[in-house]
């Protein structure tokens, strides 16, 4: 299919969900496309289904679990992804407490039935480190998302450390099961370049892409606002997965601001491919530079796609 006749059936680069922030889109092995994110209400966790990327914009948004009144799970609902695991649907995402509203940690639900849309949600609690890890989510801890490599599944988030303003780094740990890990935290990456440290030192949205024997992790950096942007960590398949010397982080970000365009601090992005196989970058940014009140409160982080090609050394090319 041409690219003039694909931007008929979706926009690239232009707002595609409106205020819609940290977008996830997965794609089932029957080919429905399921789409969630964090609600600018930080209320709850929606999905939405369609058989189309373009469908998802008016697709019929369901609330399948809301936030607490009080105590865990109650507070900033964050971030939510959608995925499939051992023949079931589990839904992982963050979220404070109303009498601790930085208390983020990663929850799991888990659905009792084979539709998600429709079919009954159990809260599992949180996310389970492994038995002898002294560490894992025991500070603010959010943006989880899964790697599958080998038979095997790898739990990567992002969580704080240290005092004062503190600096998010991204894990990663083998899972047991999809509600426990199976090994201690590995350091994957700290924010380590000027790019990294706009604001805040955050590393967060960790998301998985491969290609070729090679397994690609984006994830954004610095506040979220106009510098947020998009950095990328390299391992070959057969490499050891939890080996930090292992991955190679990119110098410069992948994708950042672009004022022609007018998209401003893309980031927290997943991946997909469109019905034509093409792959296909799903992030959040903003269409304007002055935000007002605080960026994390602030609406219009909106969901936007774009299309994106190889170079001929095999690593994917993000291009505004």
């Amino acid at each position: 299919m041409k690219e003039q006749e694909m931007t008929e059936t979706v926009a690239y680069k232009e707002v595609w969900i409106a205020q819609r922030a940290d977008p996830y889109v997965y794609k089932h092995t029957n080919n429905d496309y399921y789409f969630t994110a964090s609600l600018p209400e930080y209320n709850g966790i929606a999905l939405r289904r369609a058989k189309t990327l373009k469908g998802l914009q008016s697709a019929e948004e369901i609330m399948i679990w809301k936030k607490h009144e009080n105590g865990p799970m109650s507070f900033h609902v964050w971030a939510p992804e959608l995925h499939y695991l051992d023949g079931k649907w589990y839904i992982y995402f963050a979220a404070g407490m109303a009498e601790d509203v930085w208390n983020i940690r990663p929850y799991v639900l888990e659905c009792m039935g084979e539709d998600p849309l429709t079919d009954e949600w159990v809260e599992r609690g949180m996310m389970q480190c492994a038995d002898e890890d002294e560490f894992s989510f025991r500070a603010f801890s959010l943006d989880a998302t899964i790697l599958k490599n080998k038979g095997k599944n790898y739990f990567i988030w992002a969580e704080k450390v240290g005092v004062g303003k503190q600096i998010s780094n991204l894990y990663i740990a083998e899972m047991e099961s999809p509600l426990k890990l199976k090994t201690v935290q590995v350091l994957l990456t700290t924010p380590d370049y000027d790019w990294e440290r706009k604001g805040f030192w955050v590393n967060e949205g960790p998301a998985v892409l491969y290609r070729n024997g090679k397994i690609f992790v984006t994830y954004s950096a610095s506040e979220t606002g106009i510098d947020y942007c998009m950095g990328m960590l390299t391992i070959d398949e057969d490499a050891d997965i939890l080996d930090p010397r292992a991955w190679q982080k990119k110098r410069y970000p992948v994708l950042a601001s672009d004022a022609s365009k007018t998209i401003y601090g893309p980031g927290h992005n997943s991946f997909t491919k469109d019905e034509e196989g093409n792959d296909i970058l799903v992030f959040h940014a903003r269409t304007e530079t002055e935000i007002v009140g605080n960026p994390l409160y602030n609406p219009n982080r909106h969901a936007m796609l774009m299309k994106f090609d190889w170079s001929d050394e095999g690593k994917p090319v993000f291009q505004f």
